[in-house]
Formats: C-alpha cells, structure tokens, sequence
C-alpha cells in the first residue's frame, strides 16, 4: 500500500501518518527501487490502534508508552489514569454547569459579571439606590476584581462583609453618603477640606473583615512611596482629590488593624 492507501483504510490523513512517523510512534516503512514507500499490514494494524488510543483521549506520548515493547507500564495503567482524568474533568464541568445555571436563573446580569451570585445580589442593589454614581460603578468593577483574585475563604469573608454594611440599620445611607461625597469630589483639588472628611466616611463604611487579606497587604505606609504598583494603579483610575480621598482612608484603615 501507499501511504495514500493506507491513510483511507485507516481513517486518518497522510499528514497525520507522517506526523506518527517524524514522532516514531509508526515505524517507517522500506521503500522500493522507484522511491515509493511500500506499506505493508502491520502498519496498518499498528496506526488503526493508534487511531483508537487517541480517540480514547490518550496523548501521543501516552501512546508511545502503550506501543513501546518497554514501556513499563501496560495499557490497562494507562486507561485507569484516563478514566481517573475524565472523571475529575466531568465533575469540573458540572460544577461549572451548576454555576453558570445559578447565574442565568438568577435573571439580569450585572456589567461587571459574571461575578458570584451573592457579590451580584449587592450589585443590583447597589445599582438601584445609586443608579447614576459614577463612583459607586467603579467600586463594583474593584470589587469584582477583588473577589476574582481572593482564595474562597477570602471571597466567602469579603461578601459575607459586604451583605453586612448593607444589613446595618445606616449601612446602606453611610455608603449613599461616601459615594456621593466621592462623586462631588470629581473636579475638586487634592487639598479641598473635603477630602479629609470624604476619607473618614469612607473608612466608616468598611467593616473590619471586608479587606481580604491579599489586600491588606498592599495597604500603604505612612509615605507615598510605600505605594505598590496596585496602588498606583488604582489611584491613577480616579480623579487626583478622589484618590487622596480614597488614599487618606486606606491609611485610616491600615492605622486601626494595628
């Protein structure tokens, strides 16, 4: 047979048999006085089970270990570890199914989503007391970055804060409050009065176990300097008063956990 030949009976393309050959998962064959290769049925044999292996999911060095005469391991091993494989691949999809199912039952997603369905539960409430703050959208899209880099314990403390500032009796006025007062703030001067009281309504609104702890350690020093590099980039996405505003209360924050 010609390689032509023996890719039709097989299934398979010429490119994929002369990838099997450049791999030395398919031994190349002799080749006759005018050049052609002359394949023979054991080829055959040897690329329809390769054929079967990958179709089983196995990659290509998994099937070398399996056509390997001293592969030390025998095709039964190498299936168990497949089936193990696909079993942790099954329950992840299914968690991720469950997930997304809660999102889309959840009705209308948030801008900043997909977030948790807790985080998106504040959102909208946030979004319907505040429709039009600026500051208050911003805070939703840090927020979502928050949670997307926190551990899941982190995340579960950061909600579970989150839910409380808006249970509290003035929780959802105190937080009204800062954003508006950060809003008027847009085109103010760093050194406005404003801004120091801004700072303290803000440090008000944050309950002890909202930080996560990633977080806190990023919290600034007493100096500009202390700031990282995610400081400076959250601060750069405000206004010059806001970001002092907001800064002065990361310091406020940073001065009562110790």
């Amino acid at each position: 047979m010609r390689i032509g030949e023996l890719a039709a009976a097989v299934g398979v393309t010429t490119r994929a048999v002369r990838h099997y050959h450049h791999l030395g998962l398919l031994p190349e064959p002799e080749r006759r006085a005018n050049g052609y290769r002359r394949y023979t049925l054991r080829h055959a044999v040897v690329l329809a089970r390769i054929r079967r292996l990958t179709e089983l999911g196995l990659g290509l060095a998994e099937v070398r270990d399996v056509l390997a005469e001293d592969a030390g391991r025998d095709l039964s091993e190498v299936l168990e570890e497949l089936d193990a494989d696909l079993a942790r691949q099954e329950a992840a999809i299914r968690d991720r199914r469950s997930r997304l199912r809660v999102l889309l039952d959840a009705g209308e997603l948030p801008a900043e989503g997909p977030v948790s369905p807790e985080l998106a539960a504040l959102f909208a409430e946030t979004a319907a007391r505040l429709p039009d703050s600026p500051m208050a959208a911003k805070d939703r899209q840090i927020l979502a970055l928050l949670e997307t880099a926190a551990s899941p314990a982190e995340r579960k403390r950061l909600t579970d804060a989150l839910s409380g500032v808006f249970a509290a009796e003035d929780g959802a006025a105190r937080a009204q409050e800062a954003y508006a007062m950060l809003d008027a703030l847009a085109d103010a001067d760093p050194g406005d009065p404003r801004v120091d009281e801004t700072a303290r309504v803000i440090a008000r609104c944050v309950p002890p176990g909202m930080l996560p702890e990633a977080l806190v350690e990023l919290l600034p020093g007493p100096g500009p300097e202390s700031e990282n590099s995610f400081l400076r980039a959250l601060f750069a996405d405000f206004t010059p008063a806001q970001a002092e505003a907001v800064r002065q209360a990361l310091r406020i924050l940073t001065e009562a956990r110790t």
